[in-house]
């Protein structure tokens, strides 16, 4: 499946090009996506393949637009294109790639973060999908009650709606886990900090009442005992002597 085949689909309606970015980024986000910068090139690539044409028409405001409209050999391949089979397998999300590699970074908390972020994002698109199914049901009446067009078209949305609200819940699921992780190893890392109190022998080695070593060792100089004294007195008068 490619641009390609999305724009044929679309076209079966003549737009212009800034007409089906709105489609993409109103009607079909939930299952595909383009920039102007994709659409554009793809629309010159049809139309010199003969499968779209266009026509310059004045504008409501503005200059002039070019509208495109499906040709004899557009229309036939995309009927190919949907008697091919599903496409299945091409599904390509970024920022699952992204989660993937996260370990990289080494700091949960970042990860919790970006969950965060995804799970907002997730939760507008997904409220954008329901709101756009209430306004249909509001303006056409019981989804079962539509001609195949709106019932093929409802069904894609409703679609987007499980997959977009199956990843809100994944991403509720994975910040639950985060959370668990979380606690686990700071509860770790606390036990961890946590060592035991030396015996006091350990401790008056290094100080003697609050005092720190050095005091104690000078405390202790001061009290020599006099033997200690008397013999270093001895020693130097026996250099002296000997000089």
């Amino acid at each position: 499946m490619s641009l390609d085949h999305i724009l044929l689909g679309l076209l079966r309606d003549p737009a212009t090009g800034y007409a089906l970015k709105r489609t993409f980024s109103e009607r079909i986000r939930h299952f595909w996506s383009a920039e102007l910068s994709q659409i554009y090139p793809s629309l010159k690539r049809l139309e010199r393949r003969r499968m779209l044409r266009s026509r310059i028409e004045p504008s409501p405001k503005g200059p002039n637009r070019k509208v495109y409209a499906l040709t004899k050999e557009g229309r036939e391949e995309l009927l190919r294109w949907l008697r091919s089979g599903p496409s299945v397998g091409t599904e390509r999300f970024a920022y699952l790639a992204q989660l993937y590699f996260m370990d990289a970074i080494g700091d949960l908390r970042e990860t919790r973060a970006f969950m965060t972020e995804l799970r907002a994002h997730l939760a507008a698109w997904l409220a954008q999908l329901e709101s756009l199914e209430q306004e249909l049901i509001a303006a056409h009446g019981n989804p079962e009650s539509y001609g195949d067009a709106g019932f093929h078209r409802f069904a894609t949305l409703r679609m987007g709606i499980h997959s977009i609200g199956s990843k809100v819940a994944w991403c509720d699921e994975t910040l639950a886990a985060i959370e668990r992780r979380v606690a686990s190893r700071s509860g770790t890392e606390a036990a961890a900090g946590t060592r035991p109190r030396e015996p006091e022998t350990v401790a008056g080695e290094r100080q003697v009442g609050d005092r720190s070593g050095v005091e104690a060792a000078a405390e202790s100089h001061r009290h020599e005992p006099e033997t200690m004294t008397g013999r270093r007195r001895t020693m130097a008068g026996e250099r002296e002597g000997r000089s």
